[in-house]
Parts: C-alpha cells; structure tokens; sequence
C-alpha cells in the first residue's frame, strides 16, 4: 500500500505541474530579451558595460498632466522656436534648416540631417517639448529615437520609452552612454513631453587641464530624471571622439559657449516651445 499511495501522489504531482495555467511558470525563469550587449568595453565607473543590456530598467512613474507644457518664455530668455519658422536654426554646414515646420510645432524631415542653434550659450536653462510617432513604430532605439545634442558632444535621449525597452544608458532621459535616468516618467507615444534642462560647461585651464566637468540637471514632464550629473565625457557615436559603444572621455578644451542641436535619427519627432536662458552662474562657479 505505502508503494502505491507514493506513485499516486507522484502522479498527482505530474498532473498538477502538467496543467495549463503552469506553463508560464517554466518562462518566467527565462530572462527578459533587451537590446544592448554584455561584451562591450566597462563605462568609466567600472560597473557596468556600455549599454549594457543588464543594466536594471529605471523605475516608472507617472508624471503630473502638464508641469510645464506651453510655458512661456521668461524674460532675459531668448526663444528658440516659437512655431511659426526656423529663423534661429541652421545645418552643420551652416545652411537654413529645412525641417516640416506645421501649426506651432517643427519635424524631422526625411534625411535631413539634424538642426543647430544659430547662437551659443555658456552655462544655461533649456525647455524643449517634443512628441514621437503614434502610432509607435520600431521598438527598441528604433522607436521615436532623437536627442538634445549639446555642442555635438554631449547627448540628452530621446526616445519613445513608454512600455518600451532598451539598454537603461539609452532610454529616453539618459545621458546617452553614461547615466540612465533615475526613473521613467514617459508619456504614451504622440503626447507631448518637456525637457527642462540645466548644462553647466566644462571648463579648462590654460594649459589645457580639465578643472571642472560638464553638470546636467534634467526634469522630464516634471520628474527629476538627471540630479546634478558630472558628465564623463562626450557622448560615444555622435562625433569622432568617441566611437559608438566605447567608454566616454572628453574632447580637447572647448569653449564654454555651445550650441544646442535636435538629432535626425531617421526618426519622426516633434518638437515645440523651445526657449534658453543664461544661468547667470558669473563668478559663482
């Protein structure tokens, strides 16, 4: 008796694993594909690979309705776009940018490379609001994929990140490479989103040391995503300094004036109420 009551509950035990509603149970134990590596060269800091796909995935947040969507420009800021042309924008080579300009907001064209600010500015607050495709197409960096490119060196993401994964340096909100955001407050595809962000230049002495990094502060839709970060270099992948997917380190001394630059990655973005401010930091720094 004692050797069949063990081979029914044997039995028993198989059926019950066997059942449908278990199945999942065997997948959840499998990891979650992302997109990223494992083999790349270690960031700076040493703990984790450049876009590492292990990275953990920030928390979500749910952001305020509006914080400071349509904010008006303030008064010794000078505005960038207002919806109505491009005037205070340019190519790399220094041609008129030729993006969709359509109702109070401008978008990527097809191909035509990324716009930059006619001006420079040392040490400053930018609002930037922006809206990627809905529906949502790609996934991944392939999904509403542009940036905030300060001085073509160092990069703001964005990117659609709403109930979409990818390596955590790469997310929308991200120094891109280096500091993932600290959460992810990302709107649904085709709602506008705010950046407001603060840039600190790097500066350097007369022979050519490097005395003070770069600082940046951003909120996204009215969360603190990036909390005073000292930057460790320029962005890898946006100019020949540092290669995609290579550690970051800093350019040969630059000027503290920079220009601001919105990326075409063969995405559709759009961007609206774009406005800057000197941070008046003088000899505060």
């Amino acid at each position: 008796m004692l050797k069949l009551e063990v081979s029914l509950i044997g039995m028993l035990a198989a059926l019950v694993l066997c059942q449908p509603g278990r199945a999942a149970d065997s997948s959840t134990n499998k990891a979650e594909k992302i997109d990223g590596f494992t083999d790349s060269p270690m960031e700076p800091a040493g703990r984790w690979h450049v876009h590492d796909s292990t990275r953990p995935q920030p928390q979500i947040v749910h952001p305020g309705t509006t914080f400071s969507q349509g904010a008006p420009a303030p008064s010794d800021a000078e505005v960038l776009f207002d919806g109505k042309n491009l005037a205070q924008w340019q190519t790399a080579k220094g041609e008129n940018a030729t993006w969709k300009v359509r109702d109070d907001y401008m978008e990527t064209a097809p191909r035509g490379g990324g716009i930059r600010t006619r001006g420079k500015w040392a040490d400053f607050q930018l609002h930037v609001e922006w809206a990627t495709p809905n529906p949502p197409v790609g996934a991944s960096q392939g999904r509403g994929n542009s940036g905030i490119l300060i001085n073509n060196m160092y990069e703001v993401q964005v990117l659609d990140s709403y109930n979409s994964k990818t390596y955590a340096d790469g997310q929308s909100g991200a120094i891109y490479g280096q500091s993932p955001p600290l959460v992810n407050p990302s709107k649904p595809p085709g709602e506008w989103q705010t950046y407001d962000i603060l840039f600190e230049s790097p500066r350097w002495n007369d022979q050519g040391e490097l005395i003070k990094k770069a600082i940046i502060t951003v909120l996204h839709n009215g969360v603190v995503v990036q909390n005073h970060y000292e930057l460790v270099g320029c962005t890898d992948g946006i100019n020949s300094v540092v290669p995609w997917v290579t550690p970051s380190k800093y350019p040969s001394p630059h000027s503290p004036e920079v220009f601001i630059e919105l990326q075409d990655h063969k995405n559709p973005v759009r961007f609206r109420n774009i406005w800057i401010r000197s941070l008046h930091l003088g000899e505060n720094l």
